[in-house]
């Protein structure tokens, strides 16, 4: 097994050559590099980063999103022996500057114009920062007089030169396999973003152990689209490919990603548990247009293939007329969605609604659940055909230890777990023991066959002034199940009782509002419509009824607005800013304990 990241471009290059690597969409056509091209261009890359002084150890900024350039990139910045850092694309040009001074980024490269804005107007808080490359667009002569290049004129500093490449040689050279080649930027849910260091070991061990796990190689498609400053997204769609010789295919835009998926029909299809939500909402409501006898019909199919998808997991038989039920609508639904083709299908990053794997489920559509952290170069465990469990997060990787700790904190240890936070030996100290197992913050509790499932976060847990633990997230998943609900954030700590605040998705919302009877249309006035929160009420009082009595709601108030990052409710990976919604909405909380 190679332990270097940059032994893992070469060795597929020299085995593919010319085979599909990566492929993107320009000007309305799909193209593609081939391994040797992918090897290449990674190659010239590194040249032009440290014809432009990267000095090892340094970082180098990337923002844009998913892309062949943000791969050659990453991978150059490896081989030349600097430190990539992915910057996510929603972060306001004060965040941007601190995780590229935190980071010591010397380079910084950019898609577009928008986000070289953001450097610019902080580039006076960065005197490290010497070189600014832009992957689209011009640059003007000023900006080229401050370190300012297009992409075009950075990679001409690296065409092939045999001193330069002599130094090349040398820094891939210098490289050993626990090196920090790379840092991943936590979403800073409780503080500061922290850089997670991650070796070449945890990186290449990780993708080699996860990648065997599958039947996956040359020939596979996999589509990139979450964002790669994400670790889950990095190992999904560029490490494990770069493992397992499969090609990744780049979806254009967010806003394009459904017509991608179909254009491209992925073999494999990864996606956070708000993808699978969004995608179960269009599936129904393109469903409720149909007529009465195929909802039957639907309706008929999705109650074989959950008795199917259990079945498969050990809890009962196949029902006989599964192929049946498979032929009229699963391979429908599989191909109208562009999963036709897929053979993996997984979520991770957050805790998946029970509601929402069922659906997929009784679609003939398993999505497998992976666990981790940044810092543990993402998968701590993981689920493969045959050997996986709807609600359950995995098993733990080969050669790996998950434990739990006497609170339920969940405990891992193995070639996985990172170097450490940069520049914060304090941090790393906190959750690190001695027997070296990372402290993960996360509560769970693992069955009798050993699969983990994920309940809380250890520092989110709600203590009623009863005296009861409650788990925000699982209580949260529960009514996010209510078909207009977007966010649910469960209050109540210290409190006699327990109260929600809910946010409203908005097409859901008008189809909730036609059955409610609300004359609106619009989240904003259904949350101060009589008759919509009448309707609301019926809905919670219905998951109510299927929980502990100090789990239960008993109120909750309807905000007008969504949470977003820029309004600082969310983290750029789109998890609770929970200590900023307190915050931010003390008053509506406060309304829902009178007295």
């Amino acid at each position: 097994m190679a332990e270097l990241v940059t032994d893992l471009l070469q060795d597929r290059a020299r085995e593919l050559g010319g085979g599909e690597a990566l492929r993107f969409k320009r000007d309305g056509r799909w193209l593609s590099h081939s391994w040797e091209d992918y090897r290449d261009l990674t190659l010239r890359a590194a040249r032009a980063m440290l014809a432009h002084g990267l000095e090892a150890g340094r970082g180098v900024s990337i923002m844009g999103f998913n892309r062949p350039e943000w791969f050659f990139s990453n991978l150059g910045a490896i081989a030349a022996g600097g430190r990539p850092t992915g910057v996510y694309t929603n972060l306001t040009p004060d965040q941007v500057a601190y995780i590229a001074d935190h980071s010591s980024s010397q380079v910084a490269v950019v898609e577009n114009r928008e986000y070289l804005e953001k450097f610019l107007a902080v580039r006076g808080d960065l005197p490290g920062l010497e070189t600014l490359a832009l992957w689209d667009g011009e640059v003007t002569a000023e900006e080229a007089e401050a370190g300012v290049l297009t992409w075009r004129d950075f990679m001409a500093a690296g065409e092939e030169d045999e001193a330069l490449q002599a130094r090349l040689d040398e820094r891939i050279a210098a490289q050993q396999p626990d090196d920090v080649c790379e840092l991943i930027y936590t979403s800073g849910t409780t503080g500061p973003p922290k850089g997670v260091m991650l070796s070449h070991r945890n990186l290449a061990w990780t993708a080699t152990t996860v990648g065997e796990g599958f039947d996956l190689g040359p020939g596979h498609r996999v589509i990139s689209y979450l964002p790669l400053s994400h670790s889950a997204e990095q190992m999904v769609s560029l490490y494990i490919p770069l493992v397992r010789g499969m090609t990744t295919c780049f979806a254009e835009s967010l806003e394009l990603m459904a017509d991608n998926l179909k254009e491209v029909r992925p073999h494999v299809f990864f996606g956070v548990p708000r993808v699978w939500e969004k995608m179960q909402a269009a599936i129904q409501q393109a469903g409720q247009a149909n007529p009465p006898l195929k909802k039957k019909i639907a309706a008929w199919a999705r109650g074989v293939g959950l008795a199917a998808g259990y079945a498969e997991q050990g809890r009962g038989s196949k029902p006989l007329l599964y192929p049946l039920a498979k032929t009229l609508v699963f391979d429908k639904v599989r191909q109208r969605i562009g999963l036709d083709e897929a053979l993996i299908c997984a979520t991770g990053a957050a805790p998946m609604a029970q509601d929402t794997a069922d659906f997929f489920l009784s679609l003939g559509i398993p999505v497998l659940n992976f666990y981790g952290l940044s810092e543990t170069s993402a998968p701590a465990t993981q689920s493969v055909p045959g050997h996986y469990r709807t609600g359950r997060a995995g098993v733990p990787l080969p050669g790996t230890d998950v434990v739990l700790a006497d609170d339920g904190e969940v405990l891992i240890r193995g070639p996985h777990v990172f170097k450490g936070y940069h520049r914060d030996p304090e941090a790393t100290a906190e959750v690190m023991d001695d027997e070296g197992f990372f402290l993960s913050g996360d509560v769970g509790r693992i069955d009798d066959e050993g699969f983990l499932q994920i309940t809380d976060r250890k520092k989110e847990l709600i203590i009623t002034s009863g005296g009861k633990n409650i788990a925000p997230q699982v209580l949260e998943n529960e009514f996010k199940r209510i078909p207009a609900v977007e966010h649910a954030v469960v209050v109540g700590d210290g409190r006699k009782y327990l109260a929600a605040l809910f946010t409203l998705e908005p097409e859901a919302a008008r189809v909730a509002a036609e059955e409610a009877g609300s004359p609106e249309t619009e989240p904003a006035a259904l949350a101060a419509c009589p008759v919509f929160r009448a309707w609301m009420e019926r809905r919670v009082e219905e998951v109510n009824e299927g929980l502990a009595r100090y789990e239960t709601m008993k109120t909750f108030h309807i905000l007008p607005e969504a949470f977003t990052v820029e309004g600082g409710e969310l983290t750029p990976t789109m998890k609770l800013k929970r200590r900023v919604i307190n915050e931010k909405y003390a008053e509506e909380i406060e309304s829902l304990y009178p007295g």
